[in-house]
């Protein structure tokens, strides 16, 4: 795959730096524990340190060790609005680790440029390739609906063991309410997948369905007991078997996704291709073209 962003460095630490950034700027959602598990603790052991990032506030990143960068231009700005840095302490063979790691994300390194003359730190810049448009940071969607059932529910909860003794049936109930809620949201998170859309004939994911899986994992680690089946359909044009194996390789590339870069265990989920065979309307092919996340009872 071609690369997408070329980091140029003025040095080992200030290159790491910008690789972190350039990860930054095509995956703005990401928070602290995403940008852990794109770029692992043992890319750099030789710095004896225990994390390669850290949140900016927290100890050991103030002027009482010099371990991180933590100048305002420095700090990494995270998808939820908080700071982090990175360590400065890069020797040459953790630095080649991570540039290696780098490549996965479509990250490429150039030659070391100059350093400044006069006592000037070094720094780094970006470059984009191949047509890549960095992607805008999403806004993120009012939640208030789910504040407000919450409320209701607390409330009517108060209300039940005020009025009358406790009953097993109204625990059953707080248990669905909290279901519906997360269905809910699942299926709103399919609705954003499906608006992402693959190419014609392909099975690559797009930056924006890459972010809309993202939502599909955080919401997954927030619910432990979710299992999905990942159903892949496409329209009746074409061969068959063509529309079948693409079906197949759609479903089985959000899957890869969410056990590579989600974080979730493998076993929670299932890819399914199901080809032409379940269209939605035959005369719109558009509509028949799209992917399910089905929740596995």
């Amino acid at each position: 795959m071609a690369s997408k962003v070329r980091v140029y460095g003025k040095a080992q630490n200030r290159t790491a730096l910008g690789i972190a950034h350039a990860y930054m700027v095509m995956y703005p959602q990401a928070t602290l524990e995403d940008l852990r598990k794109a770029f692992p603790n043992e890319l750099n052991p030789d710095s004896g340190v225990k994390e390669n990032f850290v949140y900016a506030d927290d100890k050991g990143t103030t002027a009482d060790w010099d371990g991180y960068f933590k100048a305002e231009d420095e700090l990494l700005l995270m998808g939820d609005g908080k700071r982090v840095s990175i360590v400065k302490m890069w020797t040459k063979p953790s630095f080649e680790r991570m540039v290696s790691h780098a490549k996965l994300y479509d990250i490429e390194i150039a030659k070391f440029e100059a350093a400044d003359k006069g006592g000037k730190k070094g720094g780094f810049r970006l470059e984009y390739l191949n047509g890549y448009v960095p992607p805008v940071p999403a806004k993120k969607r009012s939640l208030w609906w789910v504040w407000l059932l919450l409320l209701l529910l607390v409330g009517g909860v108060v209300a039940f063991f005020a009025l009358r003794k406790p009953q097993v049936v109204e625990v059953e109930k707080v248990v669905e309410v909290e279901k519906i809620v997360y269905v809910d949201r699942i299926e709103e998170i399919e609705k954003n997948f499906n608006a992402a859309k693959f190419e014609q004939g392909k099975a690559e994911l797009s930056e924006d369905a890459k972010f809309v899986l993202h939502d599909l994992a955080k919401e997954m680690q927030k619910h432990p007991e979710v299992k999905l089946q990942i159903v892949g359909h496409t329209s009746a044009e074409g061969d068959v078997e063509v529309n079948q194996k693409l079906s197949e390789a759609r479903a089985q590339a959000a899957v890869d996704f969410l056990v590579g870069h989600g974080g979730i265990a493998v076993e929670r989920l299932e890819a399914v291709g199901k080809g032409s065979s379940e269209p939605l309307d035959e005369s719109n092919p558009e509509v028949n073209r799209r992917t399910e996340f089905i929740i596995v009872e």
